[in-house]
């Protein structure tokens, strides 16, 4: 009997669900619902509680020794990297909140509890790897256009960057290979954390739905990922205050998009 609970366990664990094909209008509605999500239980302090000490130790350690200056952006920009994994608390209180459970900023903390939590893991450790490879794929593009010296001041590292023909050539090409990073973020997590909080399923059968997701819906996930990548842009302008709305909201409505795409 134990072996057959056992044996039906790892099946159910390596089971794919069915794919869905979703629409802009889905893509919407998810956004829609994340914005209810956030009026029901705003989670803005969280987040400016966490974005703004992780600022502090970052511009210390800048001011601290110019040559993290070449760092700053990439830590930055590559921080959406782990967003997926930052929003597993929104994940949570969606869930509750869909199933209409009682539903505190306390609740974030309920992913500890998670059966899935190893699996939730793994999947961090896989985006931790993703951001150090783009750190190391960032400091190589600076080095490759401007060598291994950086100015001993912030005004010209900007003048470095935004006034020379190197800098403007620097910006594009990290932009791009940051955007490739991006994709590959998105593809391998747009449901696969969502999915281990809901089901009990190993992390690799997780990242494996997410990957059939987006190719069951390329345009559809990219029109997404642009909506993501533009969010996310403008909420880190105001001093990166927008952040602490926008990436709540994100995170709820990635649930309702996972609850369409893989709904069975």
């Amino acid at each position: 009997m134990v072996v057959k609970k056992a044996v039906a366990h790892a099946s159910a664990a390596h089971t794919m669900p069915e794919v869905s094909t979703i629409t802009t209008a889905d893509l919407m509605d998810a956004l829609s619902k994340g914005v209810a999500d956030f009026n029901a239980k705003p989670t803005h302090l969280v987040f400016l509680g966490i974005i703004y000490p992780i600022l502090m130790v970052l511009f210390a350690r800048t001011y601290a020794g110019y040559d993290f200056l070449p760092l700053v952006f990439p830590i930055i920009a590559g921080s959406t990297l782990l967003g997926p994994l930052a929003a597993c608390g929104m994940y949570e209180l969606s869930r509750r909140r869909e199933q209409g459970l009682e539903v505190s900023w306390l609740n974030c903390f309920d992913v500890l509890r998670s059966p899935s939590i190893l699996a939730i893991v793994m999947v961090g450790v896989v985006l931790a790897g993703i951001f150090l490879i783009w750190l190391v794929v960032a400091q190589g593009i600076y080095a490759s256009h401007f060598g291994a010296a950086v100015p001993s001041t912030v005004g010209g590292f900007a003048e470095q960057v935004f006034m020379t023909s190197s800098g403007w050539s620097l910006i594009i090409i990290g932009g791009g290979v940051g955007f490739v990073f991006f994709v590959v973020v998105l593809t391998i997590s747009v449901v696969s954390i969502p999915m281990l909080l809901d089901r009990q399923v190993d992390w690799m059968t997780a990242i494996m739905a997410s990957v059939r997701t987006v190719l069951a819906n390329p345009k559809t996930m990219a029109v997404w990922g642009l909506i993501v990548a533009a969010a996310l842009f403008l909420g880190a302008l105001p001093l990166f205050v927008g952040l602490a709305v926008v990436m709540p909201i994100l995170g709820h409505a990635t649930w309702h998009l996972y609850r369409k795409v893989l709904a069975s």
